[in-house]
């Protein structure tokens, strides 16, 4: 199995694709640092992972990739003494159009989606290095194309698209690769959060409907589907894949505007 015995850090792991991962990593015999804020939620992932019969327990870091990542790193490399994979999973996200998006929340969606990211990958690098390892980066279909009413999420997920193509470049030559995820609309609390709707709110499944109808593939998408993806790209098999942003979106990127 590729993964038995490969450090991985995971950002965002106490909820949706990161706890996916997470849980997916686990059962694959990975070793991992687990980053998250919301101590509840990580106390329910460390359940659902102990249920999964895994013999080393996370190691679990509660704090914010935007001030914390000196400390993220380190104490991952404390524990572990190595790094093989980063996921850069963390992520905010909002609505708002170029007349109603406020310079707050543009500030904290660059400081979350592009600057915590930039620390922590300069950071890591040194280690993945010398493990010839990998970074995934958790950006969104929003990057590929324009849509309304999420000008600054789309902003930064471009960022982070680029950041993703420069860094595989500057480390192409020192055996560690750079690849980005950019979903579409997945089943998880992270819409909940951005639009302010719950998930039991009839307003939340009529959204889903609504998004239902502009994905070709005719569902939205899952964390499953998140996960196989990064899988892919994590692996050492993978090792002539570098500076891809990949969607996973079921052909929303390539929709056509009907007029």
């Amino acid at each position: 199995m590729p993964f038995i015995g490969k450090v991985i850090l995971i950002t965002g792991a106490s909820s949706g694709i990161g706890e996916a991962c997470a849980l997916f990593f686990a059962k694959k015999g990975a070793l991992l640092a687990l980053v998250g804020r919301n101590e509840e939620k990580f106390a329910s992932v460390m359940e659902k992972i102990q249920d999964c019969g895994v013999e080393m327990e996370p190691l679990m870091i509660l704090a914010d990739v935007c001030v914390d990542a000196e400390r993220i790193i380190s104490e991952t490399i404390e524990k572990y003494g190595r790094l093989d994979v980063l996921i850069n999973n963390a992520g905010y996200g909002g609505v708002g159009t170029i007349e109603t998006a406020t310079m707050e929340q543009f500030d904290g969606m660059w400081q979350t989606n592009v600057r915590a990211v930039f620390e922590l990958t300069q950071l890591a690098i040194p280690y993945l290095i010398e493990s010839r390892g990998n970074v995934v980066n958790i950006s969104s279909v929003v990057s590929l194309r324009a849509f309304k009413n999420c000008v600054a999420y789309s902003v930064t997920k471009a960022a982070l698209d680029h950041f993703t193509r420069c860094c595989a470049i500057d480390l192409a030559d020192k055996g560690v690769r750079v690849n980005a995820l950019n979903p579409a609309f997945i089943d998880t609390n992270f819409l909940t959060v951005a639009i302010g709707i719950e998930k039991d709110d009839d307003a939340y499944a009529e959204v889903v409907e609504n998004m239902t109808k502009t994905h070709p593939i005719g569902r939205i998408g899952s964390t499953h589907d998140c996960v196989n993806a990064i899988s892919f790209l994590a692996k050492d098999s993978s090792s002539f894949v570098t500076g891809v942003t990949l969607p996973i979106c079921g052909g929303r990127s390539i929709l056509s505007p009907e007029f």
